[in-house]
């Protein structure tokens, strides 16, 4: 049986899968136009996207906003009809002025976290751009879906349901991670569902849910849409491949992990993440590592109180440093085995899928 496509209004991605934003500079335009170019949905991740601008240090707000536009004009060049997406965080500082800059480059959709995006409707007005947030309950994809009801007369045109097996930061509490019984991603997926019905209701439109978190397998996609689900995202897989924007070594770091490597960490944001334990992480647990450098990016970051640099940290490991750096990866990272193309991943994604939905 064929999978089905996933419709965002008059898009329509032929491969229902979402190549999961990861920064800093894991998935960029080369990624992510290789998703599109494959039918999927392939998203550049905005989080201090600028870092290799000369000027990043000085003026990290225009650095970044520059670096956005560059790379979605890049990933546009490559993948001219292809479905393109920008992931921006709702806890970053410059949040406004990064979604202006999508939008400008007519960006096909923006997917927002770590935290509620409350005024993106306001933002893409007017516009041709879709808006998605990212959710880990059926209290907030209702939350989200009132408020923008009410303030703007607008419904998310997609939801993202990220569950507990995520890699980076997750929506969840460091004791609901380490229950005996953990969050299911299957029942929550199964209550955003019935949490929106009625404002599909109201504006006689569907919104497609998407489930997020520890899918890495043909099987994985099959099962969630068989419960209701109309696409999934997909992160860890798409490291692990040749046009991943990330350094070799960052991608062999998930190649050579084992399963006890990925693990839980509180990251200086305030949030549960999941990242391959290196030294850096085990100097973080025994002391602070003080911030020399603050870029002034995330909202909820005390330099003087944070643990260590998160910016630094993520930049360091795209670049290949691995020992200093926070290799952010999905619970399912130590699967992977080796590299290939996005051509031959989502292959292989859809071949078994498609036989597991027989």
């Amino acid at each position: 049986m064929r999978l089905p496509n996933l419709k965002l209004g008059e898009l329509v991605a032929s491969v229902p899968i979402i190549q999961g934003a990861m920064g800093v500079g894991v998935s960029l335009s080369r990624l992510a136009s290789a998703v599109a170019n494959e039918g999927g949905i392939g998203v550049i991740s905005g989080v201090q996207i600028g870092f290799r601008e000369p000027d990043f240090e000085t003026n990290n707000g225009e650095a970044n906003i520059r670096a956005l536009k560059k790379e979605i004009q890049k990933a546009r060049e490559i993948s001219p009809k292809g479905i393109l997406g920008v992931n921006l965080l709702a806890a970053i500082n410059n949040y406004k002025d990064m979604v202006k800059a999508a939008v400008e480059e007519k960006i096909d959709l923006i997917i927002s976290g770590a935290g509620l995006p409350t005024d993106l409707p306001e933002l893409i007005k007017g516009t041709k751009t879709k808006i998605a947030p990212v959710v880990s309950s059926g209290k907030a994809a209702a939350l989200i879906s009132k408020l923008w009801d009410r303030r703007f007369s607008y419904i998310p045109d997609l939801i993202i349901v990220e569950g507990p097996d995520a890699g980076g930061h997750l929506g969840f509490s460091l004791d609901q991670l380490n229950a005996e019984t953990k969050p299911d991603l299957k029942i929550i997926v199964k209550e955003v569902i019935e949490a929106i019905k009625p404002f599909e209701e109201k504006y006689e439109k569907k919104i497609p849910v998407v489930a997020a978190g520890g899918i890495f397998s043909g099987e994985d996609i099959a099962k969630y849409i068989k419960i209701g689900a109309s696409g999934v995202q997909i992160g860890t897989r798409f490291v692990a491949t040749e046009e991943c924007d990330a350094h070799i070594n960052f991608k062999e770091a998930y190649l050579n992990a084992e399963e006890g490597d990925v693990q839980l960490v509180q990251s200086p944001v305030g949030m549960p993440g999941r990242a391959i334990k290196n030294k850096l992480i085990e100097r973080v647990e025994l002391e602070r590592i003080p911030v020399t450098k603050c870029y002034n990016c995330l909202q909820p970051c005390n330099p003087k109180e944070t643990p260590y640099c998160i910016s630094t940290a993520l930049i360091k490991a795209v670049k290949g440093e691995l020992e200093e750096g926070l290799i952010f990866a999905g619970s399912n990272a130590h699967r992977l085995s080796k590299i290939v193309t996005v051509k031959e991943l989502i292959s292989e994604l859809l071949s078994d899928a498609e036989a597991a939905l027989v």
